[in-house]
Order: structure tokens, then sequence, then C-alpha cells
């Protein structure tokens, strides 16, 4: 099986990313995998949208599964096979923002526990780290700078959404004024960015 990262929007599948495509013969993916790949997927492969996400670790080892951004940031990398990195939202926002990776720690708050994940960035803050967040549509961004704003004052916020599609905007905020989303695909980037 090869698990392929379709990067997070538009336009940033890598050239191994793309010969895997072009090469496959069933492939699985989300709806917006599918849609970012369409261009390079043959008429004669097998495509399906995923409905089940355990029942793939049963399909046959010679599938390709297209996951967004990069399989190995909350992605479907955990499948057994080979992962074919893609550009993920990671990535990207910290080219646009210009803020180091090596200063960065994720947090996953996508269909997770929000409370704990805003303890663990409100942590990671306190340590001095940007703190790159992956929520889900339901994440309270204001709640989030509410507590950062009460126990530690002003912190920055940037609020990155539908990154590379023709509607991608970056708001810039901060823990007394946090940006808003305006659509349910949007990453955090927050700390000293």
């Amino acid at each position: 099986m090869k698990i392929v990262g379709v990067g997070c929007g538009p336009g940033m599948l890598t050239e191994r990313a793309i010969e895997a495509i072009k090469s496959a013969k069933q492939m699985w993916g989300s709806k917006r995998a599918i849609e970012i790949a369409s261009s390079y997927i043959p008429y004669s492969a097998e495509v399906h949208v995923i409905r089940d996400y355990k029942a793939l670790k049963n399909l046959p080892a010679d599938t390709v599964v297209l996951s967004t951004g990069d399989p190995m940031l909350a992605g479907l990398g955990y499948l057994e096979g080979e992962v074919i990195p893609g550009i993920s939202s990671l990535q990207y926002s910290s080219a646009k923002l210009g803020f180091r990776l090596t200063r960065t720690v994720v947090v996953d708050a996508h269909g997770k526990d929000h409370s704990g994940a805003i303890e663990r960035v409100s942590e990671e803050v306190n340590r001095g780290n940007i703190v790159f967040v992956l929520p889900d549509p339901d994440f309270q961004t204001d709640k989030l700078a509410e507590i950062l704003h009460r126990r530690y004052g002003m912190i920055k916020i940037a609020l990155c959404e539908r990154l590379g599609y023709h509607d991608e905007r970056i708001s810039k905020g901060d823990s007394e004024v946090p940006p808003e989303a305006e659509t349910g695909l949007f990453v955090l980037v927050v700390g000293d960015y």
C-alpha cells in the first residue's frame, strides 16, 4: 500500500506523489484529497471515497490511499505501507508566517478533547514554544485566547484558513482579539512567531 500526501491544498503535490497517483489502479481518499489529486488520477483507476477509516488496513497491497496534507502530521501515516510525504499545513504556514519549525510543537485538537488540547497549548506557550494547532471546525479559538490571556497576557495568534486555495486567508490577532475562522478548514499558530 502507498499512503500519499496530497498537500494541504491544490498545487502542493510532490513529483513522487504525482507518480504514485498516475500509476494507481485502486485509490481511496477523502473527497477533498481526491479533488486535490484529480488531474493526475488515471481514468482506469477505481476511485473510492473513504467512509470507514478502520477498514483501510484491510485494503490490497497495491492500493494508493490519499491523505490530505502530510500523512505523518495527524494523517493516515499510521497505515502499513510506503508513505510518500506531502506539503503539510505546518510547512505552508511556517513559510507564510516566517516561523522556524525547530521552535514549534504540534497539538492535534482534531476530533479530540478540546479542553485537553487547550491545556497542552497553554503549557507549550508557557515553555516559550510556538504552538501549531490542528483544530476541527468545532474548536473554540476564543476560549483558547481567553485562557491564554488570563494566564500570560498578550499572546500572538494567527489563523491560517483554506491554505493553498484561491480564497486562502491568513488572519493575525492575539489573545485579546483573536482571529475568527470563516470556514471549518483552518489551523492556528500560537506564540512568539
